[in-house]
């Protein structure tokens, strides 16, 4: 008959690549950058403070402020 003795061995698995810290340093101070400016800018986006003048960025941002737990009214 054809058929084996013995069972093969199932291969172990390829090891995963890591990503050195040092490589992954500067996407994360820059992601981490653009979360600020962008949580200041919707945080800040109201009356006296306001960057831009009018309310028509306001009201953009209106629904992220709530969530974000910013009163506006």
């Amino acid at each position: 008959m054809a058929h084996p003795s013995v069972l093969d061995a199932p291969a172990a698995p390829a090891p995963l690549p890591t990503i050195p810290l040092n490589e992954l340093a500067p996407f994360a101070l820059f992601g981490s950058l653009l979360a600020l400016v962008l949580l200041y800018f919707v945080g800040a986006e109201q009356g006296a403070m306001s960057l831009v003048a009018g309310s028509n960025v306001h009201e953009f941002v209106h629904d992220a402020r709530h969530l974000l737990g910013f009163p506006c009214h």
